[in-house]
């Protein structure tokens, strides 16, 4: 077998870079927050996922101070909305590098609800949400202990939403829900092959 291998430090030696390629697909954190003003903010991360169950966490990473990570830090609250298929177009518009005083949720025309313990708005439309309360905010470092502009933030849900018809026999619809992962370069895939293994036993 024949690799291309390479150190990061320098250069991968690709047209693009096959980092993000590599580790996909990835979920999708969809990051509603408010601000100390009360300007809700929507923002798309996709370097998130959910890192313990008991209690629930969930973490993701911000590339530079931006204004899910400043708005968090000043109210101690977002809300994690997951971007289903039917709202994949929506969810890439939040992307948009909108000033701070604008709204990507009122830019888009977003229904939202208000949350039932944190002071943030979740998307009406989204199968599911997750209140969270912040736990900690990391600025991350390499190897070296050299500081990073890449900042994890975790929080722990609080109150969770899920729309019920993605509930079938008690157990999500993973299919119906169809939720959106970040693949490499300008590429996303949709849950849709789903299959079971079970765990073995010794």
């Amino acid at each position: 077998m024949n690799f291309h291998s390479y150190n990061p430090q320098d250069g991968h030696g690709l047209k693009h870079n096959p980092f993000k390629a590599l580790i996909s697909p990835r979920p999708i954190g969809w990051i509603s927050s408010r601000s100390a003003e009360g300007i809700s903010n929507l923002a798309p991360y996709s370097f998130f996922n959910a890192l313990s169950e008991t209690p629930p966490l969930l973490g993701f990473s911000s590339s530079g101070r931006k204004d899910s990570l400043r708005n968090i830090e000043a109210t101690g609250a977002f809300v994690h909305n997951v971007a289903g298929h039917e709202l994949v177009t929506q969810m890439n518009a939040s992307s948009a590098p909108y000033d701070h005083e604008i709204s990507e949720i009122e830019m888009l025309g977003l229904a939202t609800l208000p949350g039932d313990v944190v002071d943030v708005p979740r998307l009406a439309e989204a199968p599911a949400s997750f209140e969270c309360k912040l736990v900690d905010i990391r600025q991350l470092e390499d190897h070296k202990g050299a500081k990073l502009q890449n900042y994890l933030i975790i929080g722990e849900v609080v109150r969770v939403h899920i729309q019920e018809r993605f509930i079938q026999d008690g157990m999500i619809d993973e299919a119906a829900l169809a939720a959106v992962g970040r693949l490499g370069y300008f590429n996303y895939a949709a849950v849709s092959d789903i299959f079971a293994l079970a765990r073995p036993k010794l």
